[in-house]
Order: C-alpha cells, then structure tokens, then sequence
C-alpha cells in the first residue's frame, strides 16, 4: 500500500535545531521525491545526523518544519509508517542470531513483519549467516542486518545515517551495491554520507551541507555538467602561467594539482587565456580539458568568506574521496 496525495517522501522547510549558541542545523530546506536515492553530504560535524535526528522524530526542531508523505513526525506517529532506517550504529543482541535478532524485532512492529524476516536477509546478503550469533559479525554485516532490521517495516522511505562509516573498502562496495539494490525494489532512499565518491556513485540527487546549512541541492548529473570546464595546463613557465591565469578576470578556481596549473573557464576565457600565456613568454605545451568530479564542484561551491556565503571546510572537517 502506497501513500496517498502525491506529498513527497521528505519535504523540510527552515529547519533549525540549536544547542544553546551552536545552530547545529540551521534553516535546511530539502526535498526527496519519490524514487531518488538523495545523498546528503557534507563534513563530519555539518548537521546531518542532527537532520535525520528530526526527520524520523527522534528529536524536535527549534524552527522550521519536517513532512513525511505530508505527515509531521513530531505530532502524530503514524507519520512513520513505512519510514524505516538508523541513526548512528545500529545494535543487536550480540549473543543471538541474526534471526532471532529479527524475530524480536518483528514481533515488536507486528503488521506483517515476521513474514518479512526472510525476504530481508536475503535482500542484504544475509541468509547464510543468519543462524551466526550477531557477535561474531563483522561490522559491515551488522551494518547490514540493522538495513534488513529496517527493511521489516516494508518501507517505502529508508533514511540512512552514514551507512559505509567504519567499513573497510570490500564492505564499502557491498553497501553501494546494497543500496542500488533496495533503490531497485522501488525503496526512496535518503542518505548522509561525508564521501564524495559514495554519493557520486549511488546517488542521483544531493544536497552538500555546510556549518548546518544547504549550499546545494539539485541532480548530481547537473551540478556535474553545470557551468564552465576544468582545464589542466603544461607550459614552458608554469611559474609565470600560474600568475597570469589568476590575472584573467574570466578564469576561476585556479590552483596547482600534480605539477600542472588548473582553472574553470568557459571556451572564450581559454581562447584569451592562450593569447595572453603566449604575450607573457608562457608557451603551451599541454592544454587538457577535464570532466569536473564532484570534488572539484564541492569547493568551488563552498568557497568565499564573505558573510552569509558558503565557506570552504575548516581545518579538522575533511571531506574525503572514498578508497
């Protein structure tokens, strides 16, 4: 049974939660519609557990609001129908089974879970331990019986609190795989992730927090193709190409990467840029354009100081490609 009215799976409007001085989350407005797999990524310390915190009514926003297929978590329960998924690890009974784990589990939601427990074990990968006490897990497979835990309540919205943390890069993989998976048995997926190469991979649509707010929100297959190329640049005076590319007012995003120069420009920016590299003594002898990954965009959107712009991530808040 499927929700009715067409409200999407999530809708946050000004959301803010703050903790004394500290705006943990501060106005966030998002949208998951049905059928996205929506990465929702930023640095550790950004405000995305405390998000998710209220989307699934764990804790109450100071502002703002939090709809659930039209439904507000925080006065009415039945906002979580078919919204499953974690906050942070998910735990078990260590010295029972996986099954029994699930059997509990269950027994508690009723509405037809027992008859589930199979299906989710196997949708995870599962089956064949599941007779295993949950202690001798490894950290990936608990991580996938708290996504089988989930999958009991038959969730059309699954909301995922950075589920590859902690995996080694074999767990990684599985859990992306895993989650393409679910994404194909028609499950809206909300996940919060500080790995850029996970959301690129698995994600068709994401919104990048920063210091608790939205810098971006939109289809990664956009925000990839938005705007101006990356360009790398070999010359004979890297030194001086370097200082004539930060002269050109049409040039953006200049930097040193692997020894060469690199730049965002659009096609008439490269044009002068070649002229002005030649006046300057700087002949080329390598000039590559580049398709922009979403490291690239990610801080040429959060760059700028100036008040109320997005910044660029502080020291001690990385944001990392996966391995």
């Amino acid at each position: 049974m499927s929700h009715g009215g067409g409200s999407p799976p999530v809708e946050v409007r000004g959301l803010v939660k703050r903790y004394g001085e500290l705006a943990a989350v501060d106005g966030v407005d998002l949208t998951v519609n049905p059928g996205d797999v929506y990465g929702y990524l930023g640095p550790n310390g950004a405000g995305k557990t405390t998000s998710l915190r209220m989307m699934l009514g764990l804790i109450r926003p100071t502002a703002g609001t939090v709809r659930l297929f039209g439904r507000d978590p925080t006065v009415t329960v039945r906002a979580l129908e078919r919204v499953a998924g974690f906050v942070e690890a998910p735990t078990f009974y260590p010295y029972l089974t996986g099954r029994r784990n699930l059997d509990l589990l269950a027994a508690y939601d009723g509405d037809g879970a027992k008859g589930r427990v199979d299906r989710s074990l196997e949708l995870v990968e599962l089956a064949d331990r599941a007779g295993d006490r949950v202690g001798g897990y490894s950290h990936g497979m608990r991580q996938r019986l708290g996504i089988a835990a989930a999958l009991l309540r038959d969730p059309e919205l699954l909301l995922l609190d950075e589920p590859t943390t902690g995996l080694d890069p074999g767990g990684m993989r599985d859990m992306r795989e895993l989650v393409r998976r679910l994404a194909g048995e028609g499950i809206t997926i909300m996940l919060s992730s500080h790995l850029l190469t996970e959301v690129e991979e698995v994600c068709n649509r994401v919104a990048i927090v920063r210091s608790g707010k939205i810098v971006y929100e939109g289809e990664i297959a956009t925000l990839k193709g938005a705007g101006a190329m990356t360009y790398s640049v070999s010359t004979t005076d890297d030194e001086r190409a370097l200082a004539v590319c930060r002269a050109q007012p049409a040039i953006s995003d200049v930097r040193v990467r692997d020894g060469r120069v690199c730049f965002t420009a659009d096609h008439a920016a490269v044009a002068e840029l070649s002229q002005a590299l030649v006046e300057a003594g700087a002949l080329i002898v390598a000039l590559t354009p580049q398709t922009a990954s979403l490291e690239d965009l990610f801080f040429s959107l959060t760059e700028g100081e100036a008040a109320g712009a997005p910044v660029p991530l502080g020291e001690g808040e990385p944001l990392e490609a996966a391995p």
